[in-house]
């Protein structure tokens, strides 16, 4: 006797229940239950089976993780590539006021502007972050942003140094302009933030007033310090690659400036992968929270 078989009624294609395949969380009254359940928040509000906005949400995640990986390596190939042209082609490092301390300045500067920076402003996209308590990661943006501050300063301080050592101008080129100009927005930017973001006498109104402005402040010192890093390479291959080098001229492209030109194409490409994750709305972390993990950072509540 053959078995009768029904039908979904949201699923034409479903005949039973062991033929739907639906994804975590949907209710079984959309593949073959007799009750069925209303829509919880967020749903759409017809079931389908599977569900396609869970489709896309997880769709969703795991492009924002494959661009979060790719921001991760890149960054750090532009760590590895500073570290490799400075200590195989330019010598090595010191803080002698010498040549050798003229060579921290593109390291801190690609690894701190840069590098970290970028990991910091992206921190909150992290959907793991996501329905928690904010303080801790407010708290690890502020640390990762100072931890940038301090070698930037760093890295204008051994070209400071290295200047006034051999009697060389400071701040005559438009490099050095570019990258004067990212340092300081940014020591003004980590201070607002501080005060708007984490002090408990900041009012929530300040607070909705600053929001946008520290995000748009925080994308525009991105795009300058990559400006700054790109014209820096470029200026410092003009000066050490010349025709009576012993690697040549630039126009005939050694191998330091092979390496240099890749240095400068990582930094774009990793400016580039940030902006896109910070630019897609639909990896920004939500307003709203679950009910029950409402918390007050420090003293008072917070604004998003």
């Amino acid at each position: 006797m053959q078995q009768s078989r029904t039908q979904c009624p949201s699923c034409p294609g479903c005949v039973s229940d062991s033929d739907c395949f639906p994804l975590a969380g949907l209710d079984t009254a959309a593949c073959g239950s007799e009750t069925p359940s209303p829509p919880q928040e967020g749903e759409a509000s017809s079931h389908g089976c599977p569900n396609l906005t869970d489709r896309v949400k997880m769709r969703s995640t795991v492009m924002f993780y494959l661009c979060y990986l790719l921001c991760v390596a890149v960054g750090l190939a532009c760590v590895a590539c500073v570290c490799v042209w400075n200590s195989r082609w330019r010598g090595g490092f010191a803080w002698d006021g010498s040549g050798l301390q003229f060579n921290w300045h593109p390291v801190l500067m690609v690894t701190g502007l840069v590098v970290l920076y970028g990991y910091g402003a992206v921190l909150y996209r992290v959907p793991l972050t996501w329905g928690q308590n904010k303080l801790p990661w407010k708290l690890l943006h502020a640390a990762l942003m100072l931890l940038s501050l301090i070698l930037s300063v760093l890295g204008l301080c051994a070209v400071f140094d290295f200047h006034n050592a051999q009697k060389i101008a400071n701040l005559y080129s438009l490099h050095s302009w570019i990258g004067i100009a990212a340092v300081a927005l940014f020591a003004a930017q980590w201070t607002a933030g501080l005060a708007g973001f984490l002090l408990p006498c900041s009012p929530v109104s300040l607070r909705m007033l600053l929001k946008p402005v520290h995000v748009w402040l925080g994308g525009s010192i991105l795009l300058l310090s990559v400006a700054a890093c790109i014209s820096g390479i470029n200026e410092k291959l003009f000066f050490v690659l010349k025709a009576n080098s012993s690697g040549g001229p630039y126009s005939s492209l050694p191998s330091e400036a092979l390496l240099a030109n890749s240095l400068g194409v990582l930094i774009v490409a990793f400016g580039l992968v940030v902006l896109k994750i910070l630019s897609n709305t639909k990896w920004q972390r939500p307003e709203s929270r679950p009910e029950g993990m409402a918390y007050t950072p420090l003293l008072q509540g917070e604004i998003e």
